[in-house]
């Protein structure tokens, strides 16, 4: 089990909800460790913990905020992302997107609780892809 390497609470990680924090994605493997999930640390100065689905429209943002996330970077086992792909974004850009109105979708029983210091849990839930 995963250890909620924010809070340093030794505990399991926790999501925005509140519940042990699920996996994000592992076609391509995301997360700030490549583990699958968004678990974060105190190296992880990028706060890599919102689980999106991303979007053309976002990927198109982030090129044009100087984050090409769609070209292979092979250097850093990175294929590129595509529309669909779930991915660990950093909450302040994610949040940058909210603001611009390209935010993708995000996984909340995969986004890390740690986003609430950065991204208000009602924007979360507005782009919330595994409400019920």
């Amino acid at each position: 089990m995963p250890f909620d390497q924010a809070s340093g609470s030794g505990g399991p990680a926790r999501n925005v909800l509140g519940g042990p924090l699920a996996d994000c994605g592992h076609d391509p493997k995301t997360g700030f460790y490549r583990d699958g999930c968004c678990h974060t640390g105190p190296e992880d100065r990028g706060a890599h913990t919102v689980c999106a689905v991303v979007t053309g429209d976002f990927l198109k943002f982030s090129m044009s905020r100087g984050n090409d996330l769609s070209t292979p970077r092979p250097e850093f086992d990175f294929p590129g992302l595509r529309p669909g792909n779930r991915w660990c974004l950093c909450a302040a850009r994610w949040l940058e997107a909210f603001e611009a109105g390209c935010a993708p979708g995000v996984i909340l029983a995969a986004t890390h609780a740690r986003t609430l210091a950065i991204v208000p849990l009602e924007a979360l839930t507005a782009h919330a892809e595994d409400q019920t």
